[in-house]
């Protein structure tokens, strides 16, 4: 089997729990606090390898005291990235948790999010069979380095999760990787708004029409909603109680990867991440543990 390629962040999550998130003027006190391994292409590829998946993680690593947490956790766990550690140093991601499970983030960004040139030319294209991006780095000015490799191996197939921030990419960007015919995955509030339409249905294909693959659209605890150049379905959810949703949307997306990578068909791969990112939502932090997977019985 070869390998995902996995592009993107690893930061330090800062999960905050508290009742509420205070308004302007207001204190709060906190009532708990944890740091731990995150960053989307990190949450990604952890999924894949609990899945047994051959894959990359192919995510810069800066100095300072984040990125010696990053790469310490790392190295706990036998991972490297294959990328050079850069001057700059590393951000972190503050994850404000209430009492109702919701999160918000706040996002300090450093040398995890920008990508080299030259990064590339380490990677061996014919072991890899398709690469996951998400927005983050999509929206640096760096992004041309990772669009232009997707560009010059177009047999991979592109797995992207622009999140909230398909809303503000640079439209040539945009364009150049809709052309690379991703297999699209957002969430009902993102596919709604970029695409000015009110039903998924309709945000499905206006996006599909966009890239001519297939699209995935989370709906929560409703599960989730595809289209395919043949078919068009909702894939019902698996009830929890929530903790947080720290995480959902990757350990999803990152199913499904897993699972295609696996042999597994649209449907049974979307099943399957509802699934996970129940057990995730039930779960605090992004990461689900090994002994949660194994009861999930793939």
């Amino acid at each position: 089997m070869k390998q995902v390629l996995v592009v993107g962040s690893t930061v330090t999550d800062v999960i905050i729990h508290l009742d509420h998130l205070p308004g302007t003027g207001e204190d709060v006190h906190v009532i708990k606090q944890t740091m731990s391994l995150g960053g989307c292409a990190y949450n990604v590829s952890n999924m894949i390898r609990l899945f047994g998946v051959p894959y990359i993680l192919f995510s810069p690593v800066g100095k300072g005291t984040y990125g010696h947490f990053v790469r310490e956790a790392l190295a706990g766990k036998g991972i490297q990235s294959p990328i050079p550690t850069p001057e700059q140093e590393n951000g972190c991601c503050y994850c404000f948790v209430e009492s109702s499970g919701e999160r918000t983030f706040v996002c300090h960004r450093g040398a995890e999010y920008r990508f080299r040139p030259e990064w590339f030319d380490l990677l061996d294209a014919d072991s890899i069979s398709s690469v996951y991006i998400c927005g983050l780095e999509i929206e640096e000015p760096t992004a041309v380095h990772i669009v232009r490799f997707l560009e010059e191996h177009p047999a991979l197939q592109v797995y992207f999760a622009p999140g909230p921030r398909i809303l503000i990419l640079s439209p040539e960007i945009l364009s150049r990787i809709f052309a690379l015919s991703p297999i699209l995955h957002l969430n009902e509030t993102e596919a709604l708004s970029y695409t000015e339409t009110n039903t998924v249905e309709k945000a499905a294909q206006t996006l599909y029409e966009k890239t001519g693959n297939t699209v995935v659209i989370t709906l929560g605890e409703r599960g989730a909603y595809y289209r395919t150049r043949e078919t068009a379905a909702y894939i019902s959810g698996t009830a929890t109680k929530q903790t947080d949703t720290i995480g959902a949307g990757d350990s999803h997306i990152g199913t499904i990867i897993a699972r295609q990578q696996q042999g597994a068909s649209i449907e049974t791969a979307i099943t399957d991440a509802n699934k996970v990112a129940a057990a995730v939502v039930g779960t605090s932090g992004a990461l689900l543990p090994e002994e949660t997977f194994q009861t999930l019985g793939f």
